[in-house]
């Protein structure tokens, strides 16, 4: 690994190592470009990892203080957590469950396609699925996504028969055990999955792939990355000329270190990117970095969620087995008739004792609570997933008052359903319900959404600058040498779960900041 010097400017210096920052970062290093890499968590591996989904909780995710507020259920339900996310080496790729799914071609038109929308700021992205095939190919190559490139698909667990069953008596056809990061065979060095299941407590198996176990090793071997683990930062300053060069972040001990650049990436995920512009405001740029428009923080996203459990008269054991371990597509169309526009995914989920205690029916008590958990062997879960409006009101702001360790004002997270939500989410229970009904299924739980895990939006793409905070190669608008290379910058959240995507983007990326520098452009 290298050793880039603080006072070194020849450095792109990439915030985050997740899904985005830690993919961003390995396509740079084997181009033979110096990358420092900032991470505020710390190191943990295959041998770190915990099955324990309440101590994995504590070792992984991203507990600093946050607020909420808007009429979302999650306001209500999990005041202090907003999003489930990661404060790790590998970011989110840690605990994300491995689905691997392309943006369809109407959802980067959304606009075009869906029309207005009362109440919604839809754009067009101004990128098309054309613009991205060859680099979705080499994401999925990257990742050994199953059912592309040869890979064969993972087995079905019992979860996924359930739900193949009442898919089928349905009539639904697109239903299988789903495009996966995950090993079905050994590749890259890893092994293949060994069904254990606790998917999101880390795969201690290094069967599913993640920045940890993939991007920021392959980086590490060039030669060209300094990875700094509990490196939370603070601020992004600029020069004169309102160009960044310098990134200022609290070490290890708590010590404020400023590490000078030549490009700057952002990749904090949704929440912590736009906060990090917002706090870094100076006379120049008075209402935060890249921030003319006003549009850094709004058009929060974190798709339609919402689950459906249900009990049988027999055994299930939906633990056992990888935790998304199918999927339906068929509602991912586009057709108003439906009384909504854009479209969803059904997708297989498995949530251990203490999550579905919290989760079933928050702060819940009572006759229906006992008998799923009494049932607990014999339950069957789902979990939904669609497009979401980008509303401007959906937004992350820097909180007035509260502060967190390092002096920095917290993040609010301000999110109200749109009424497109309610509907596509009213209409995926019933289907959900009729799912597991059609299979024999004899109570049914549907569960509202839990805490964020898919947060888009709030830096998005636009082909004008009034209308977003970056272009289409998650350059800013306002200043040329810094990028947002997470999910911040998605125009539109489409249904699909956006890993893939956001890996895609940051190859894309890699490409041209590359490009960039080497015409000293920037």
């Amino acid at each position: 690994m290298a050793n880039i010097a603080l006072d070194d400017d020849t450095a792109v210096v990439v915030i985050g190592s997740g899904a985005g920052g830690g993919t961003l970062a390995n396509e740079l290093c084997q181009k033979g470009i110096k990358v420092v890499v900032l991470e505020a968590g710390a190191r943990e591996s295959a041998q770190t990892f915990q099955n324990d989904e309440w101590g994995s909780f504590g070792q992984l995710s991203w507990l600093d203080k946050r607020t909420t507020s808007g009429s979302w259920r999650v306001a209500r339900d999990f005041s202090g957590l907003p999003a489930w996310i990661c404060k790790t080496v590998g970011g989110s790729t840690t605990h994300w469950a491995g689905a691997s799914l392309r943006i369809q071609d109407h959802e980067f038109k959304a606009l075009t396609n869906y029309g207005k929308v009362e109440g919604a700021n839809l754009l067009d992205w101004p990128l098309t699925l054309q613009d991205l095939e060859p680099y979705y190919d080499k994401a999925e190559k990257k990742m050994g996504v199953t059912r592309t490139n040869g890979i064969p698909g993972l087995p079905g667990n019992n979860n996924f028969k359930v739900m193949y069953d009442g898919a089928k008596k349905l009539g639904y056809k697109d239903c299988h055990t789903g495009r996966m990061a995950i090993n079905s065979r050994n590749r890259d060095g890893r092994g293949h999955c060994r069904q254990l299941g606790f998917c999101f407590q880390g795969c201690k198996m290094d069967a599913k792939w993640s920045t940890m176990n993939s991007e920021i090793p392959m980086a590490e071997k060039t030669g060209n990355l300094d990875l700094r683990p509990k490196a939370q930062v603070v601020k992004i300053e600029h020069d004169k000329s309102g160009k960044v060069n310098a990134v200022v972040y609290a070490d290890a001990d708590g010590n404020l270190q400023k590490q000078m650049a030549r490009v700057v990436c952002v990749a904090g995920n949704s929440i912590e990117t736009p906060r990090l512009l917002l706090n870094s405001e100076s006379s120049k740029h008075p209402d935060g970095l890249a921030n003319s428009s006003g549009q850094v923080g709004r058009n929060y996203m974190r798709h339609m969620t919402g689950s459906v459990y249900a009990t049988f008269d027999e055994p299930v054991h939906m633990w056992r087995g990888t935790t998304m371990a199918g999927i339906i597509t068929d509602e991912s169309r586009h057709d108003p008739a439906r009384g909504f526009v854009g479209g969803y995914e059904m997708e297989t989920l498995s949530l251990g004792l203490p999550f579905m205690a919290a989760f079933l029916d928050p702060g819940g008590w009572g006759r229906d609570f006992c008998r799923a958990m009494d049932n607990y062997a014999n339950m069957a879960g789902m979990w939904l997933v669609g497009e979401d409006m980008p509303q401007e009101s959906n937004r992350i702001t820097a909180h007035a008052s509260e502060k967190d360790q390092f002096g920095m004002p917290v993040p609010n997270v301000h999110f109200d359903d749109h009424p497109n939500d309610i509907a596509m989410r009213e209409h995926a229970f019933g289907q959900g319900r009729a799912i597991y009904e059609a299979a024999g299924a004899n109570h049914i739980y549907p569960v509202p959404p839990y805490p964020s895990t898919h947060n888009l939006g709030t830096c998005r793409m636009s082909a004008k600058s009034a209308d977003g905070v970056v272009n289409g190669n998650g350059q800013a608008h306002d200043i040329d040498n810094l990028f947002i290379s997470d999910g911040s910058q998605f125009t539109t959240g489409a249904s699909e779960n956006p890993t893939l995507t956001i890996v895609t983007l940051a190859i894309r990326q890699a490409d041209y900041i590359a490009k960039q520098m080497s015409m000293k452009a920037i």
